[in-house]
C-alpha cells in the first residue's frame, strides 16, 4: 500500500468510515441541529459552528501546503466568525467541510510518493520541521479530536 492510498484510507475512514473508536466525522456533524450548532454550551470555549469552520479553515491550509504554498494560518482564520444563526448558513458549512475533504483525497491521491517524507514549506518551523505525511496524519487526528468535541458538546445542549 502506497502512502497516498494509507492516508487516503485512513482519512476516508475518519470522514465516513467505520473508525474503531465510534462514530465517523460526518455522522456526528449530521446529528446536530442549526439551533444546537449555534448554541454555547456553559462552560465552553467554542459553539459546534466555530469548530466546524475552525475543521473547515485548517482543512483549506493542509490542501493549500499540498498544493505547495508556504504554510502558515488558514486564509479564513484559526477561529472564523460564524455569524447570526442562520439554518441555510449551517448546512453550508456542513457541505463545504465534506467538500473540501473531497478535494483534499483528490490531492492526497495525486500526490507524487518520493514527496511525503518532504518538509512542508514553512518558515515558522524550528528544528526538523514536519513532513506532507505528518501534516496530513495531524489533520486526520484534528479531524477525530474536534468530533468528538462537538459530540460532547451536542450531547450537553440537547440532554
Amino acid at each position: 500500500m502506497t502512502t497516498s492510498e494509507k492516508l487516503q484510507h485512513e482519512l476516508e475512514n475518519v470522514l465516513s468510515g467505520d473508525p474503531w473508536y465510534g462514530e465517523h466525522v460526518y455522522s456526528i456533524i449530521e446529528t446536530v441541529g442549526f439551533e444546537a450548532a449555534y448554541e454555547k454550551a456553559p462552560g465552553a470555549a467554542h459553539t459546534i459552528a466555530e469548530i466546524v469552520l475552525h475543521m473547515l479553515s485548517w482543512t483549506e491550509e493542509v490542501l493549500d501546503c499540498l498544493n505547495g504554498k508556504e504554510a502558515g494560518q488558514p486564509l479564513s482564520g484559526d477561529w472564523p466568525e460564524t455569524g447570526a444563526p442562520d439554518e441555510e448558513k449551517w448546512q453550508n458549512y456542513v457541505n463545504d467541510l465534506k467538500l473540501v475533504n473531497v478535494n483534499l483525497l483528490g490531492v492526497i491521491s495525486d500526490f507524487p510518493e518520493e514527496q511525503w517524507l518532504e518538509f512542508i514549506n514553512d518558515e515558522r518551523e524550528v528544528g526538523t520541521g514536519i513532513t506532507y505525511e505528518q501534516l496530513v496524519e495531524g489533520l486526520i487526528q484534528h479531524h477525530v479530536y474536534h468530533s468528538g468535541q462537538i459530540a460532547i458538546l451536542n450531547r450537553i445542549i440537547n440532554g
